[in-house]
């Protein structure tokens, strides 16, 4: 089996999706499940950048440092090379069908639609509040990478 790879999208890069790939990583190894994970904006606004400040102390606050994680953007190439691409809200999708190829592997997906009794629903984007849409964003995303797991596990069992 190989390595299962998971890319998660937001608009910047920046607050939402690497939230996701932390929240997966951490996820992910503590089940045990070897896994790629990275993340990208479907806007180039902050390409080699560092997450927000924000995002940094909420994975910080739960013991994980992404501090290292820099900013890039969608590339077609990414729907050959990646097996999930999980968007956060209904724009991010659009944005990302825009860049699809058609002719990829990737299964793509809003995150929370994965999630049993919250699909439809959208990952806020917590750049313009405060400290606290953090918080609730990384519950959201911790919500989506526990329920990804559990696809992932199951369809390897």
């Amino acid at each position: 089996m190989s390595t299962p790879r998971v890319l998660f999208v937001c608009l910047g890069n920046i607050c939402r999706s690497p939230l996701a790939e932390a929240a997966f990583r951490h996820t992910a190894a503590e089940a045990g499940i070897e896994v790629e994970v990275d993340s990208a904006g479907t806007a180039d606004y902050h390409v080699g950048e560092q997450p927000d400040p924000r995002s940094i102390d909420e994975a910080l606050r739960h013991g994980i440092d992404i501090r290292s994680y820099r900013g890039r953007q969608l590339r077609a190439q990414d729907f050959h090379e990646f097996d999930y691409i999980l968007g956060m809200d209904n724009s991010n999708m659009a944005n990302i069908a825009r860049v699809d190829p058609g002719d990829g592997k990737a299964n793509v997906a809003m995150l929370l639609d994965i999630v049993p009794g919250q699909e439809g629903r959208e990952v806020g984007d917590p750049y313009y509040g405060g400290a606290d849409g953090f918080s609730v964003t990384w519950s959201e995303v911790s919500a989506g990478a526990k329920a990804l797991v559990a696809i992932m596990l199951d369809e390897h069992s």
